[in-house]
């Protein structure tokens, strides 16, 4: 039995995560959550599953959640408490389901720690891939993508040999925006960014899935997790979502993953791998879905996917702090502080001020980081003169 700690419970990979441990209690024990603030939905979680630990990352609602939670051990906050948890020795599978950098810590706590990890996060591969793989190379921890497309291509590429490979093609529903015309995107409301049509994310996710940003992440972790140059990764639009992404070989031979829409099923697999386990609720329907169709993707309306390969080619710390301006720029559209199509302008904006550094450690990570969230908040401050 694999005991499991989720990080990142309240958000909908982490609901998921506890609906499979639910399905499969055979197969695995919930031994630790982590949450960022949400008591209200922690509380109901700890009541249901008893976990042995928690960590909440705001240390007030930490606070609060000690005077009114039973819990058997412990209780932890801050970004530390989230470390000690994925890194507890008490843990099998750590499940990282934070969105965002502040994934870094956990995640190289966890590889240090030698865990398997199950990976639903992109930016902390964004910002320091590098660090990361070597890491992963020299420590007994094993990273499962959760993604669906990272999945997909992880179980394409499995048994197969490295030199093989040719190409990889990440696909794309197209997001909310695909039938708006880009003269339209400076009229539109955040709860009509917020309305995707197939997935239901957080918000963060939901936004950089509108602007293709999340596709442009995905490109740079498939270049770490898989080994592969980034001029080998392309990106087509798929409206029907069925294909989750396609691997090329060197004979010309595609192997495409291939399944219905629902995070269920990637996350299910990183939890159990290498095994499968039975699922008779997701089955896929061929005449039902009819026909599978493809589109180049188009970088002029959606230019943060063009950033994404641009900082993937620059290298060095560039990718650090692209992520940092979307970041910053994403959360103060959610805040109503900017317009969606000020979005790829403060990405655009950091990325030509910064100078990239080459090979560089995580401190510089960490300060490009920084450098680039206080120059996006400087920009966002002043949007309408530029």
């Amino acid at each position: 039995m694999k005991r499991v700690a989720i990080l990142g419970s309240t958000g909908s990979i982490g609901k998921t995560t506890l609906d499979i441990i639910k399905q499969h209690k055979k197969e695995f024990v919930l031994e630790a959550l982590t949450a960022n603030n949400n008591i209200a939905a922690l509380k109901k979680q700890i009541a249901e599953f008893k976990p042995g630990k928690v960590a909440v990352v705001d240390e007030e609602a930490g606070g609060r959640l000690r005077s009114e939670a039973n819990i058997k051990r412990g209780i932890y906050s801050g970004t530390e408490g989230l470390c000690r948890i994925a890194s507890d020795e008490e843990v099998d599978v750590v499940v990282l389901a934070i969105s965002g950098s502040a994934a870094l810590g956990p995640l190289l706590a966890a590889i240090n720690a030698g865990k398997t990890i199950a990976l639903a996060n992109k930016e902390a591969l964004v910002m320091a891939g590098e660090i990361i793989m070597r890491r992963l190379k020299n420590s007994k921890a094993r990273i499962i993508p959760v993604d669906s497309e990272q999945s997909a291509i992880f179980q394409c590429l499995e048994g197969r040999e490295h030199a093989e490979l040719r190409r990889v093609y990440l696909t794309a529903s197209g997001g909310p925006l695909y039938n708006v015309p880009l003269s339209e995107f400076s009229s539109l409301s955040r709860e009509e960014i917020l309305a995707h049509p197939r997935w239901r994310m957080g918000r963060k996710i939901t936004v950089d899935s509108a602007t293709l940003m999340n596709k442009g992440l995905e490109v740079i972790e498939a270049r770490w997790l898989f080994d592969i140059d980034v001029s080998a990764i392309g990106v087509l639009i798929h409206r029907q979502a069925i294909i989750h992404s396609m691997v090329e070989f060197l004979d010309g031979i595609v192997l495409a993953q291939l399944g219905v829409t629902d995070m269920a099923l990637p996350i299910q697999y990183a939890l159990s791998y290498p095994r499968r386990l039975p699922n008779k609720k997701y089955n896929l329907n061929f005449l039902k879905v009819g026909q599978l169709s493809f589109e180049k993707a188009d970088t002029e309306k959606f230019p943060c996917l063009g950033f994404a390969y641009q900082a993937a080619k620059d290298s060095g710390s560039a990718p650090a702090a692209m992520n940092a301006a979307n970041e910053e720029a994403v959360k103060a559209f959610l805040d109503k502080r900017i317009s969606f199509v000020f979005i790829p302008k403060v990405i655009e904006k950091i990325m030509s001020k910064h100078k990239a550094a080459r090979n560089p450690d995580l401190k510089a990570i960490l300060e490009t980081d920084r450098w680039a969230r206080e120059e996006a908040r400087r920009l966002i401050g002043k949007c309408s003169h530029f």
